[in-house]
């Protein structure tokens, strides 16, 4: 009786109601956008009838090897301790990290996913009168920290589907607080040449923020080093972030890093959350880092992939853009049709008219098998 009193005093109230509630939101949520991952075996499952055994998942550039089992083993060996809180500070993984890398400890803050580091940018460097630089077909999580904190989003045009680094030098203006590189870009696989990352970094003026994202930098067997800029904190307004989802298989723990100048990184400290990666997470990470047979494997196994799909491509006569990562762009026509289609033949991969490229598709390295199965059933859908 208590209850249906209530209700009905609330019913009447013109105060609760939910156009009320919409209009108290920050307005930053109005035009926010909304990031789109790739979709799960199961719900593809679930939508089309399909047993999810036969599907494969190629749109989240996922290790199609799986986690490093090195890391498994140490995950399970840790279960009995999950009802505690794990280590907010992540003591030992920092402590390997910075062994491994070459920094202090300091220069180290952990995020749920690097994804969580980009946010911690935004908190603490994006505001209303502020501007965010960005390139064409940038990652789309840049657009979205950039209007979740009210800042200008400033979109310099790719040259060739690339960063085209010298003009997002050139669009830095007194307002500027952040640049953001991926390194290899996500979604288009290019790499920008290390001469022009050097002259980015040493000509941007010190009141803004260069964050280098290189979640996929493992995958190059020679990749650009820029540890030794922040080793020598000369360069105090770069941060490197980097990720434990990609190369060693632990997307499902959520778990990455960002490398910056310990006085950067402290204020960001300020910002995170209190145990916002697991004990599992943790525990994953630290044993996964000496896992170098597992990025070997994983390494190899991307090298003869993308080959494969580059070879198959150039027969079929579709254009493609060469691949520094993980995954591969490939122009297809209706890329959202083709998506649709190949879901069908039990394939998921990703469409880009998110990314302003309707005509393209992503497609993840996978296993040899899935790879085949993959092109067997674009050759279908293309037919």
């Amino acid at each position: 009786m208590l209850g249906r009193k209530w209700m009905n005093a609330s019913a009447l109230n013109p105060a609760v109601s939910p156009s009320t509630l919409a209009a108290s939101l920050n307005p930053a949520l109005r035009s926010l956008p909304v990031y789109q991952p790739g979709r799960p075996i199961e719900e593809v499952a679930r939508e089309l009838g399909l047993p999810a055994a036969d599907i494969i998942k190629l749109a989240s550039n996922e290790n199609p090897l799986g986690p490093s089992p090195k890391a498994l083993e140490a995950m399970r060996a840790a279960l009995v301790q999950v009802h505690l809180y794990p280590d907010g500070n992540a003591f030992y993984l920092k402590q390997r990290l910075a062994e491994k890398l070459g920094v202090q400890p300091a220069n180290l803050i952990l995020g749920n996913g690097s994804n969580e580091v980009l946010e911690f940018v935004g908190h603490a460097l994006i505001a209303p009168d502020s501007e965010v630089v960005v390139s064409q077909y940038c990652f789309a999580v840049y657009p979205i920290v950039t209007h979740l904190f009210g800042g200008r989003l400033v979109v310099v045009p790719a040259k060739d589907h690339a960063h085209d680094l010298t003009a997002m030098r050139h669009a830095i203006t007194e307002r500027t607080r952040v640049v953001f590189v991926a390194n290899p870009n996500n979604p288009t696989g290019t790499l920008a040449p290390a001469g022009a990352v050097l002259e980015l970094l040493h000509s941007v003026p010190p009141h803004v923020m260069v964050v280098i994202d290189e979640a996929y930098l493992e995958f190059l067997e020679a990749p650009q080093d820029l540890l030794p800029l922040i080793r020598s904190g000369t360069t105090p307004n770069l941060l490197l972030t980097r990720t434990f989802s990609k190369i060693h298989g632990l997307a499902g723990l959520r778990i990455g890093y960002g490398i910056g100048h310990p006085e950067f990184v402290a204020a960001l400290e300020k910002i995170r959350e209190p145990f916002n990666t697991s004990l599992l997470a943790q525990t994953a990470a630290l044993s996964a880092l000496d896992d170098t047979e597992h990025l070997r494997r994983t390494r190899a196994n991307n090298t003869a992939g993308l080959r494969v799909y580059e070879e198959a491509f150039r027969r079929r006569g579709l254009p493609f853009l060469p691949s520094a990562a993980n995954f591969i762009l490939v122009r297809v026509g209706d890329g959202q049709r083709v998506f649709v289609e190949l879901q069908k033949c039990g394939v998921i991969v990703r469409p880009m008219g998110a990314y302003q490229l309707p005509e393209w598709v992503r497609i993840s390295v996978g296993t040899p098998a899935e790879n085949e199965k993959c092109l067997a059933a674009l050759a279908e859908v293309l037919v």
